[in-house]
């Protein structure tokens, strides 16, 4: 190797290792100055402890005193010293060992060894004086130069006491690209949630604005809290605009990334008028009903948002309507249990029979216009009768089956209370909850649940609109930025098959199956039956007498509408007849 590439590979190898060097003296300056700033406060508590020990027991007589001067020296201990203290120290036990080490050790060694650190010494300060360390990429705002100052645990200790505030003391705030992130140290009887209900002496400490969010949640360990202040958004700077290339929900502004929520789960969608439920659920609509193993079913009583949605997805905009695909989803989802494969938990989506996404937008109105809707049936006598409907049965039996049918079910509401809006059969089956700005926290609390409020899910306290959060036992209470899907994009998006109800008979792995029939002049054909015409054929055909029409509603565990129309098709076929009395018996010839 020449003198010059022998040269640089020196310098290499010296400024490669000062600049492990300077990362490491960096990382442990930074952990000891926190420890510092933890730890020295017990200090100080423990001082407190011995002067009131002292006082109390000045001649010694009980182990008082001896113990508080126990806990003190242990405090003490285990408070480190700063870095540039500890380096001193450690230089000054390296010279005393050199002093009287190195005489002993032969003239060549010293000479060789001298040179070495010379040469690294040499190389440190010259990397330190040329590779200065880049400037932090987050700026503080005035704002935030304001807050981060009044943050410090210096001014928070002389003005904790005016504010109520006493036996509190904060750690070194941080400002993050979320905001300014603060650790709290609560003695005595102080909580995190007592911390929390102290938001407005906080705020009156910090001067800071009303309109600023604060969040406080419990630390990492016992005794501290976590006080977090939502002065920017990691967000920030994103194009939130929707387009097939950005296919997310939102933003994380905690941690910056996309978020995302897969098909396949039951979704409840909260927030009150204003909240942005529509533009939230836009993005979700259009995952849901696109390619050829999905299908969209809005049921959209205001007639707004399910007009937008027409080219895609099979919309159903009145009381009757609603009954109606219901009882078609419904009957569908039995089919496809009835033929489950023996050991398959759950359908298998195909171009036939794909996923069904059943999205009720607006659950009240549901709730109160669809809950007693005038629907003729034919009684045991066959004589037609009007009798009042309601869709609410149907759908609790979606939510609480259709997941092994791969039927699944979104419930969207402005009125996020249990038995108004969120019916009582349905909220437990829920298992991802979108809640965007709510009024009360006993909203918040029927949405993301009873401990929301504990763990940091305020809903109540979110921005209007566009904001969100999202439990799904993964994520933690950061609030997320959806996407703004416009109108006008809904409705350019190109069309997809609606789904509708067939009575094409299908095998246990949906594909469809062939009946060949040999039509002749003398015997009619007669069409195959299946799913629920076939289940309601099946319980008439194995009873030993004629069955009556409401009893095959007990029999099949099918709801009456749905019986009364299956009854209905297979007596027009042929399949069955019904006799004078009322009873149904079937047609062995057909």
């Amino acid at each position: 190797m020449s003198h010059p590439s022998a040269w640089q590979t020196h310098r290499q190898y010296a400024a490669t290792a000062a600049r492990w060097t300077a990362d490491r003296w960096s990382k442990e300056s930074d952990r000891r100055r926190t420890l510092r700033a933890t730890r020295k406060p017990l200090v100080r508590d423990a001082r407190a402890a011995l002067a009131q020990a002292q006082a109390t027991d000045p001649q010694k007589v009980t182990s008082l005193v001896h113990r508080a001067e126990r806990e003190l020296a242990t405090a003490k201990r285990r408070v480190p010293d700063p870095m540039w203290l500890f380096a001193s120290k450690a230089a000054l036990v390296t010279a005393a060992a050199g002093y009287v080490g190195l005489p002993l050790v032969p003239g060549r060694v010293w000479m060789w060894a001298a040179v070495a650190v010379s040469i690294a010494v040499t190389g440190t300060i010259l990397w330190a004086l040329l590779h200065r360390p880049a400037a932090s990429s987050i700026e503080p705002t005035a704002e935030e130069r304001d807050l981060l100052k009044r943050l410090q645990p210096e001014h928070w200790r002389e003005h904790a006491e005016q504010r109520g505030l006493t036996g509190t003391l904060t750690g070194r705030p941080k400002l993050t690209e979320s905001g300014i992130v603060v650790a709290v140290r609560l003695d005595g009887q102080w909580t995190a949630t007592k911390l929390r209900g102290s938001e407005d002496h906080i705020r009156a400490l910090l001067g800071a604005r009303t309109g600023l969010r604060l969040q406080i949640k419990a630390g990492k360990q016992g005794g501290w809290a976590e006080l977090t202040l939502r002065t920017r958004s990691a967000a920030d700077g994103d194009d939130l605009l929707w387009a097939p290339e950005r296919r997310s929900l939102g933003i994380d502004t905690v941690t910056g990334e996309h978020v995302t929520v897969p098909l396949g789960e039951r979704l409840l969608i909260a927030g009150r008028s204003g909240a942005g439920k529509s533009v939230a659920s836009r993005p979700l609509l259009f995952d849901a009903s696109e390619g050829d193993t999905n299908a969209l079913v809005i049921i959209d009583l205001k007639r707004v948002e399910g007009r937008l949605w027409d080219h895609r997805a099979r919309v159903a905009s009145t009381p009757e309507d609603v009954i109606a695909v219901v009882d078609e989803v419904e009957a569908e989802m039995h089919d496809r249990l009835n033929v489950l494969p023996k050991g398959q938990d759950t359908w298998g989506p195909t171009p036939d029979r794909p996923r069904i996404t059943v999205v009720v937008d607006e659950g009240a109105e549901v709730v109160t216009a669809a809950d007693k809707v005038p629907f003729p049936e034919e009684d045991d006598d066959g004589k037609t009768k009007v009798r009042t409907r309601s869709a609410l049965p149907g759908l609790e039996s979606i939510a609480r089956m259709g997941r092994a049918a791969c039927i699944d079910l979104w419930w969207m509401t402005q009125k996020p209370t249990i038995g108004d809006g969120v019916p009582k059969q349905i909220a437990p089956q829920i298992s991802t909850s979108i809640c965007l700005a709510v009024r009360t926290p006993a909203e918040a609390r029927v949405v993301l649940g009873e401990d929301a409020q504990a763990k940091g899910w305020n809903a109540d306290e979110l921005p209007a609109p566009g904001v969100a959060l999202i439990r799904d036992g993964k994520r933690g209470p950061d609030p997320v930025k959806v996407r703004y899907m416009d109108k006008a994009i809904v409705i350019a998006l190109p069309d997809q098959p609606i789904w509708s109800r067939t009575t094409t008979p299908t095998t246990a792995t949906g594909a469809p199956t062939l009946t060949l029939v040999k039509p002749t002049s003398a015997v009619p054909v007669v069409a195959a039956v299946d799913g629920t015409d076939a289940r309601i054929l099946d319980a008439i055909e194995t009873a030993a007498a004629p069955v009556r029409q409401k009893d095959l509603a007990e029999t099949t565990g099918l709801s009456k509408g749905t019986v009364s129309k299956a009854v209905k098709r297979l007596t027009d076929t042929g399949h069955i007849t019904r006799r004078p009395d009322g009873g149904l018996t079937a047609d062995k010839a057909a």
